[in-house]
C-alpha cells in the first residue's frame, strides 16, 4: 500500500492512458501507441543524445514517407527518423542556448566553413526566392539533417567505437531491405528490370536512390575487412554482407551506381600510387581537348546507339550512352538544359533553393521533351546535386557544395598520407571512397534532400573531420575524450 501511494500518479496516468488508447484503436486510430516509444525517445534525447543518433541512423534505411499512409498529408515526413532528426536539431540548439561547449576544431574545420558558406547562401537565396515558402521549407529541412549529422555527430565520434556503430547501424538496417527487396525481386522476377523498379518500395522511393546507398556503404563493407577482430569469424559475417550488397546493387539496375563504384577504382589507384594533383589536371585537361576538338563525332557516335535499358544486363550496361532512345538518359538531358536555362535567367541568385521542380516547365523545348517528362512539378528536380544548385542558387550555390567537397577530399586524403594508425587511415580512404561514389552519382541525380542519403553523406563527412580533429592531431593521446553533449 505504501508503495501504492509513493507511485500513485504513475498508476493514475497509465490507467488513463490504457483507457484512451483503448478509445482510439476502437475508432480504428492507431497514433497512440506511438506516445511510449516517442517518450522514451525524449528522455534518451535530454540524456543520452548519442544513443537516440544510434537509434535513428537504424531506422533511417527502414523508415517510410508519411505520404505512403496518406498522400494528403500536408508535411511528407520519413517515419520514424525525420522527427528524430527534428529532435535532436531542437535539443542541439537549446543546448547551445544554454551554453553548452563546443568543439572549437570541429566549428572552425575547412570543412565546416565550407559548410557554413553553403548554408549561408542558401539562406540568402531563400529571402530572394521565388517562391520563399517553398525556399524555407528546403532551407529548414537541410538544417535539420546538417545540424544533426555533421555538427552533432562530429563531437560524438572521438572514439571509433562511436564511428563504427553509426556506420553499422545503417548497414543492419539496410540489410533488412535489401533481404526484403531480394525476395520480392526473386518472386517477381530477378532479371525484370522494370519489376527493379518498384520491388524497394515503401523504403526507398525507387531503384536509383536504393542503387546509390548500396553504392556509398560498399567501399565502407570493404574497408572493415581490412580491421584486426578478436573473433575469426567477425570478417566471415562481412564478407557475406559485402556479397550480398554487391548483389544487390547488380540487381538494382542502376547504372550511376555502377559507373561510381568503377570510377572509385581509378580514385583508389590514384591515391594509392600518390600521383601529383598536376598530373591529374594534365590529364584533365588533354581528355578535356580531345572531347572539344572531336565533339561532334563523339555525339554522332552516341546517338548511334539505341539500346534501351530493357530487361539484360548486358542491355543495362549498353544504354548507358543512349541519347538516341532511352528515354531516362533524355529526360535527364532535358531537365539539365532547362536547369542551364534557368541559371543564365537568374545567373546570380537563382529561382530560391527547392523551386526547380515548380518553375522548369516552361523552360522545356518541344524537342527535349520525353514520354516521361512532365508540366505539373511532380516529376522530381534536376537530377544533380551541382547543376539542381545552379539553377536554384545561382553560380555560388554551385560552388558552395563543391567547395565542401574539395575540403572533404583533401582532409581524407591528408589523414591517409599522415597517419601513423591503421584503422585511422582505412576509415579516412574507405569513407572517403563511399562519399565519391555519392559525388560521382550527384552529376546525375541528386537526393540530399532525403534522410536515406543525408545519413551517409554528412555523417561520413563528419567522421572524417573527427579523424582529423580527434586522431590525426592526438594520435599519441588517449581517444577515449568525454561527449560533452550528452551532460
Amino acid at each position: 500500500m505504501l508503495q501504492f501511494k509513493e507511485n500513485k500518479a504513475l498508476y493514475i496516468a497509465s490507467i488513463i492512458f490504457i483507457i484512451i488508447n483503448a478509445i482510439f484503436i476502437y475508432n480504428g486510430n492507431m497514433y497512440l501507441l506511438a506516445l511510449p516509444v516517442v517518450l522514451l525517445v525524449v528522455w534518451l534525447g535530454l540524456f543520452n543524445l548519442d544513443k537516440v543518433m544510434i537509434i535513428a541512423v537504424f531506422f533511417t534505411p527502414l523508415s517510410i514517407l508519411l505520404s505512403e499512409f496518406d498522400r494528403y498529408i500536408p508535411v511528407n515526413l520519413s517515419i520514424p527518423s525525420e522527427p528524430i532528426f527534428v529532435g535532436i536539431f531542437i535539443v542541439f540548439i537549446l543546448k547551445i542556448i544554454s551554453g553548452e561547449k563546443l568543439n572549437k576544431k570541429i566549428l572552425y574545420h575547412p570543412i565546416s566553413i565550407a559548410i557554413y558558406i553553403n548554408l549561408f547562401w542558401m539562406f540568402f537565396t531563400t529571402i530572394s526566392s521565388t517562391m520563399p515558402v517553398v525556399s524555407f521549407k528546403f532551407l529548414l529541412s537541410r538544417l535539420w539533417f546538417v545540424i544533426p549529422l555533421f555538427f552533432v555527430t562530429a563531437h560524438f565520434f572521438t572514439s571509433k567505437k562511436f564511428i563504427k556503430q553509426y556506420l553499422w547501424a545503417y548497414i543492419l538496417g539496410f540489410t533488412i531491405v535489401i533481404i526484403y527487396t531480394l525476395t520480392r525481386h526473386v518472386s517477381l522476377g530477378l532479371y525484370e528490370k522494370k519489376v527493379a523498379d518498384f520491388v524497394m518500395s515503401p523504403f526507398y522511393k525507387d531503384h536509383t536512390s536504393y542503387g546509390a546507398l548500396l553504392a556509398m556503404y560498399i567501399p565502407v563493407l570493404a574497408g572493415f575487412l581490412f580491421f584486426n577482430y578478436k573473433k575469426k569469424h567477425t570478417k566471415t559475417i562481412i564478407s557475406i554482407l559485402l556479397a550480398l550488397f554487391l548483389f544487390a546493387v547488380v540487381f538494382s539496375y542502376t547504372r550511376a551506381a555502377w559507373l561510381s563504384l568503377v570510377g572509385i577504382v581509378f580514385v583508389l589507384i590514384v591515391i594509392l600510387l600518390k600521383i601529383k594533383i598536376k598530373y591529374l589536371a594534365l590529364g584533365a585537361v588533354i581528355v578535356g581537348t580531345l572531347f572539344f576538338n572531336y565533339q561532334f563525332q563523339i555525339t554522332d557516335s552516341l546517338k548511334k546507339n539505341k539500346v534501351d535499358a530493357e530487361e539484360g544486363l548486358e542491355d543495362q550496361v549498353s544504354s548507358m550512352t543512349n541519347i538516341a532512345t532511352d528515354a531516362s538518359n533524355l529526360e535527364r538531358i532535358n531537365r539539365w538544359k532547362c536547369a542551364l536555362e534557368m541559371f543564365k535567367e537568374k545567373p546570380v541568385l537563382g529561382f530560391g533553393p527547392g523551386t526547380y521542380m515548380f518553375s522548369y516547365a516552361k523552360f522545356q523545348n518541344s524537342y527535349d521533351r520525353t514520354i516521361i517528362s512532365t508540366n505539373f512539378g511532380d516529376g522530381g528536380n534536376a537530377h544533380s546535386e551541382y547543376i539542381g544548385p545552379l539553377a536554384e542558387q545561382g553560380i555560388m550555390g554551385m560552388l558552395s557544395f563543391i567547395a565542401i567537397i574539395i575540403a572533404t577530399l583533401y582532409t581524407a586524403i591528408n589523414i591517409f598520407y599522415k597517419s601513423k594508425e591503421k584503422e585511422t587511415r582505412i576509415l579516412a580512404v574507405f569513407l572517403l571512397l563511399g562519399l565519391i561514389t555519392y559525388y560521382f552519382h550527384g552529376f546525375l541525380n541528386n537526393f540530399l534532400d532525403t534522410d536515406k542519403a543525408s545519413v551517409p553523406f554528412w555523417g561520413f563527412t563528419a567522421i572524417i573531420v573527427a579523424l582529423d580533429v580527434f586522431f590525426l592531431q592526438n594520435e599519441e593521446k588517449d581517444n577515449s575524450i568525454a561527449q560533452p553533449l550528452n551532460n
